[in-house]
């Protein structure tokens, strides 16, 4: 393309939309035809501009051209309480739905990670020994020990709070490093699975195996599942940038982005249960049973809530992604 004599012949389109942009009064009807048709016509031209002869100044402009006229033509949206409930009602849901291939797998091989590590740690005091000195570990694992107490050192309320910024904070990182193809992603999954072995392990080698389940398996089923749907999130992000599949790269990282984003929000809705579960049930005086019971029911609840629901949606054609109205213009590139 001879993009100087691309923009002599559409210049005047150009400038003609801007000019009925600034327009202070209401257009009448065949201005605004007029307007969609340009607004069309330029967002055609920016797309033909940024495949064949992108040049950075050019594609700033229309780029804000286009962002104008499809403002002064859709219209601004508002949020509102529908939003808020097709967003928890479908658009969640299904995303997270839609990644099961991915966070179902993560959940599955990191949990089994973490069994082999805490099996190996609770059967070998040599590792055991590098973890802590042995007063430590038994300061750590005995009744009313550190372990026991740490669910119960800060006021209900405060530590559940602190326990929901805290996993929110690694889910929204799983998220958002998944673009660095997965890598940061991996490292935070491990982190996450070796502090979790640790205290298996040592527990286990305790012989107060049922003592440590009874205090993580309240919480720690909904919040594990929660970082393990960020965690899968975030390596279909990083795998997006090596394979985007039938879309273009750019379009296919900006529709999974704009879902994890919005997985990032419910998410940390599903965190602020596992918090209050964590800050008001695990230290509880319920028995254990019943502890483990409230933790079961808040899994299977999510659960059915994702594969119900979310696949309901999906079969309707949610995607998770931003409305037709709310995503910026996509219109076919030039090959």
């Amino acid at each position: 393309m001879d993009l100087d004599v691309f923009v002599s012949a559409h210049r005047a389109e150009w400038d003609r939309l801007d000019a009925l942009l600034r327009r202070q009064r209401r257009l009448d009807g065949a201005e605004a035809d007029e307007l969609v048709a340009l607004y069309q016509r330029t967002a055609t031209h920016l797309s033909l501009i940024q495949s064949s002869a992108p040049d950075p100044q050019l594609t700033g402009r229309l780029s804000q051209l286009v962002a104008r006229a499809r403002s002064a033509v859709a219209g601004t949206g508002r949020a509102s309480w529908r939003d808020v409930a097709r967003f928890l009602g479908q658009g969640f849901p299904a995303a997270v739905y839609r990644s099961r291939r991915w966070w179902v797998p993560t959940a599955l091989i990191s949990t089994a990670v973490a069994i082999l590590l805490g099996w190996w740690i609770g059967t070998h005091p040599d590792v055991q020994s590098t973890i802590a000195a042995p007063g430590q570990l038994r300061e750590l694992t005995r009744p009313g020990g550190e372990y026991e107490t740490y669910y119960s050192s800060h006021p209900a309320a405060s530590f559940a709070a602190q326990v929901w910024t805290n996993n929110a904070q690694a889910a929204a990182m799983c998220l958002v490093l998944g673009v660095f193809l997965g890598l940061p992603v991996l490292w935070i999954l491990l982190e996450n699975m070796l502090n979790l072995a640790v205290g298996f392990g040592l527990m286990s080698s305790a012989g107060r195996l049922d003592t440590f389940l009874g205090l993580v398996l309240p919480h720690g089923l909904l919040e594990l599942t929660a970082v393990f749907v960020a965690a899968g999130t975030g390596l279909r992000l990083g795998w997006t940038l090596i394979d985007p599949g039938p879309r273009s790269r750019r379009t296919a990282l900006a529709e999974e982005g704009r879902a994890a984003v919005g997985m990032a929000i419910g998410l940390a809705l599903v965190l602020f249960v596992s918090g209050a579960i964590e800050g008001f049930v695990t230290p509880s005086g319920l028995p254990t049973w019943a502890r483990i019971g409230i933790g079961i029911a808040a899994e299977l609840a999510f659960l059915a809530y994702v594969f119900v629901l979310g696949g309901r949606a999906v079969r309707a054609g949610e995607t998770g992604d931003l409305g037709e109205t709310e995503r910026s213009a996509s219109l076919p590139t030039a090959a």
